[in-house]
């Protein structure tokens, strides 16, 4: 991610000691994304990932870490966060919470194929499964209450047609949200945030999924919808590529069955999946925080995105 907080190998040589890792050997800032402080570091014991936390508190946390180790222990490739001595998974460092993770292999899909995304069904699938009996439980903060709280936090920045559609989209998505089908959805921890650049390929073959900091729980249909809305469509016009969505969905649907709520709801989740995304970058993009290597994503992308499927609605999940 950008980095916020800077960190050198001089502040890890003690700082590190209480992890059995060895010496730090290296450490290299993380430049995409623009939530918490990432980076690669290299120690005695082999590859990992350092994160800062930069809006988590510590209270928060054990949901997230937790939640990784709950996945991993059940043959979800997922980051497995490295406890300290005293089995801490989250420690203070320059005062705000910290974590190491394992280091997934292989390398983002960034131009993915139905393969790719046939992939990425399965495991998110497996992964909703493997979560059922997760114990903690923690809302997604940047769901629908966040969105109520940050439209009118962004409104002056926009002109009068585009601000219409935010504000028309929100009270779709409350009207949505008080209804029978909604509340019929299946729902349980959901990774929220697994777009292209948060999946590791060797080859053809899914070898892990990882920054699980916007998870929460929310319906699996919303997850799903977010990770249709980014591996299944053309990035230039935001429209679907049917391919990959069938190849996607389908795969999911082999793990874990579609309901007729499912259906039924299938639209209005992609709707809510950018109006989450396009609120979050036009937030970021117009109120920036202070950051190394920070720059803020495109807020139009996902602007496009809903103006798509509003206009064109979206193909059955199991056509």
């Amino acid at each position: 991610m950008a980095v916020f907080t800077p960190v050198t190998l001089d502040d890890l040589s003690q700082w590190i000691k209480q992890f059995p890792l060895g010496k730090a050997l290296a450490l290299k800032g993380i430049a995409s994304g623009i939530e918490n402080t990432n980076f690669f570091l290299t120690t005695e014991r082999g590859e990992y990932v350092l994160t800062i936390f930069e809006n988590l508190s510590f209270e928060q946390l054990p949901f997230y870490v937790q939640l990784m180790r709950h996945l991993a222990e059940r043959g979800i490739p997922v980051p497995a966060p490295v406890p300290n001595d005293a089995g801490d998974l989250v420690v203070a460092l320059h005062g705000k919470p910290a974590a190491i993770v394992s280091k997934l292999d292989g390398s983002s899909q960034m131009d993915p194929q139905p393969v790719h995304c046939a992939e990425v069904g399965t495991v998110l699938a497996r992964m909703h499964l493997a979560g059922r009996d997760f114990p903690l439980q923690q809302p997604n903060l940047r769901g629908l209450d966040w969105w109520v709280e940050t439209v009118p936090k962004v409104l002056a920045y926009l002109d009068a047609e585009t601000a219409a559609l935010l504000q028309s989209e929100l009270a779709f998505q409350r009207d949505f949200a008080a209804g029978t089908t909604y509340a019929q959805l299946e729902r349980g921890p959901v990774h929220a945030d697994l777009f292209r650049n948060n999946v590791m390929f060797v080859g053809e073959r899914l070898s892990g999924c990882f920054d699980f900091y916007f998870a929460g729980w929310d319906t699996w249909l919303f997850d799903l919808a977010v990770t249709v809305n980014d591996w299944c469509i053309d990035l230039d016009s935001g429209r679907l590529d049917e391919a990959r969505v069938l190849a996607l969905t389908r795969a999911y649907h082999a793990v874990r069955p579609f309901t007729a709520a499912d259906q039924a709801a299938w639209l209005p989740m992609l709707r809510a999946a950018a109006l989450r995304f396009w609120l979050s970058r036009l937030y970021d993009y117009h109120r920036p925080r202070e950051a190394e290597m920070l720059t803020p994503h495109d807020p139009t992308h996902f602007e496009r995105v809903l103006r798509e499927r509003i206009a064109q609605g979206a193909p059955d999940l199991t056509a």
